[in-house]
């Protein structure tokens, strides 16, 4: 079983998403269903990004799905640079999809803490803090699989889709927890260890990046066994100083 995750901004504006393309994504994604995933969820909405989650439990169905959330994506974009940014070849590749995947553990449901990020001005040292973010995470008990978008390399292929190039930015993380009662202590840690970064800064789902240039917004999903859940109020709420 897999996980995939595609973080694109296909907003047309530099700072948020309409609540016009929220919605057109949100009645499209049975259409990924269709095409092989268990389920398809939106789990991020980040500034103008948004991040398409999907799980396959038939991993030769991986080409299909990938191809059918692109699909979908293309249909629903409002802007197109970071669609344009995937070649039909490495020598094509450019600025493109966040992509990512994990195996899940067929033993445990498939949940997982998401993390998204836009950068306004921040691309720099948004890689770093994404890495920052998955070493967190690892090593912690019942923690699964793990992975995030960064290309280390030039060029990173997409099955079923293309390829797109290092210039790729706004990466993704994502990780598997085969404990629910895990969870929160894998997105508290993530959650710290990009908030000691300067210029970050944790928002709700769909809230627009209203920041100083230079700076970096981040968005914490719990996807439990299909179910989305923004966590920024609930980690809000905890640390509140008593």
């Amino acid at each position: 079983m897999k996980m995939v995750c595609f973080g694109v901004d296909i907003s047309d504006n530099d700072v948020s998403c309409s609540d016009e393309l929220i919605k057109s994504i949100k009645d499209s994604l049975y259409k990924i269903e269709k095409m092989g995933a268990k389920f398809a969820r939106l789990t991020n909405i980040t500034g103008d990004d948004v991040v398409i989650t999907a799980v396959i439990e038939d991993d030769t169905k991986l080409e299909d799905v990938n191809y059918a959330i692109y699909h979908l994506l293309c249909d629903c974009a409002l802007g197109f640079e970071d669609l344009n940014g995937v070649g039909k070849t490495p020598q094509d590749a450019g600025e493109g999809i966040s992509y990512t995947s994990i195996d899940i553990n067929d033993a445990y449901l498939p949940d997982a803490v998401i993390v998204a990020f836009d950068t306004y001005c921040g691309e720099s040292f948004v890689d770093d803090v994404a890495k920052q973010a998955l070493d967190a995470a690892c090593g912690i008990r019942s923690v699964g699989d793990s992975a995030m978008s960064v290309i280390d390399g030039k060029i990173k292929e997409i099955p079923g889709v293309g390829y797109v190039s290092s210039q790729t930015d706004d990466p993704v993380v994502v990780v598997a927890v085969e404990d629910v009662h895990q969870v929160g202590v894998v997105a508290g840690a993530m959650m710290g260890a990009i908030l000691g970064y300067k210029n970050t800064y944790l928002t709700n789902h769909h809230t627009p990046a209203k920041v100083i240039p230079g700076s970096v917004i981040f968005t914490v999903t719990a996807l439990l066994n299909g179910n989305v859940i923004d966590l920024s109020d609930i980690f809000n709420h905890r640390m509140q100083i008593l």
